[in-house]
């Protein structure tokens, strides 16, 4: 086991977790990792076309290992698939972890993923599926989240930079 991830990243699609994720690495001198990416790696194809070929129960089934691994194993900044946190596994498995919270309202999800991409899970009536959605998993990101950073509105440097200042990180 070694010591954990740096900085966890949780939120919806579309909030900046690999973005952001990607420059806080940089910042910190560290690895960068990307659960969903794990998945589409290790699986040889998109998250999408796991969805539609095996269903979502086994999509989760997926991410829960692959976080489940991620947490083991890496010591850089991780970013988590947006409903990794359905999981109560996943949730106990976060407790004690620096996480961040990305949040987001909807008028910025519709601004950054314009809600029409090739997201499973907001395939019909978009706009209402994202609110529906984050009723269901606001509650969820706060709980796991020993910190919340809005990113309405904000570049994703300022929005690393909240990161740096909430969680008290060091620049290499």
């Amino acid at each position: 086991m070694t010591g954990g991830p740096l900085v966890v990243l949780v939120g919806p699609m579309g909030s900046g977790k690999s973005t952001v994720g990607a420059l806080l690495a940089e910042r910190l001198g560290a690895p960068y990792r990307d659960t969903d990416a794990d998945i589409v790696a290790a699986q040889g194809r998109e998250i999408s076309d796991i969805f539609v070929e095996d269903g979502e129960a086994h999509f989760r089934a997926l991410e829960r290992d692959a976080v489940r691994a991620a947490v083991a194993e890496h010591e850089g900044v991780l970013s988590l698939g947006g409903g990794a946190i359905l999981d109560a596994s996943t949730r106990e498995l976060l407790t004690g972890l620096p996480v961040v919270y990305l949040s987001m309202d909807v008028d910025e999800a519709v601004r950054r993923v314009g809600l029409n991409t090739a997201r499973p899970l907001l395939a019909v009536n978009p706009r209402r599926q994202w609110r529906e959605l984050m009723e269901a998993r606001r509650h969820l990101y706060t709980e796991v989240a020993r910190v919340v950073v809005a990113t309405d509105d904000r570049t994703p440097e300022e929005v690393a930079q909240a990161i740096f200042d909430a969680l008290e990180l060091k620049d290499v």
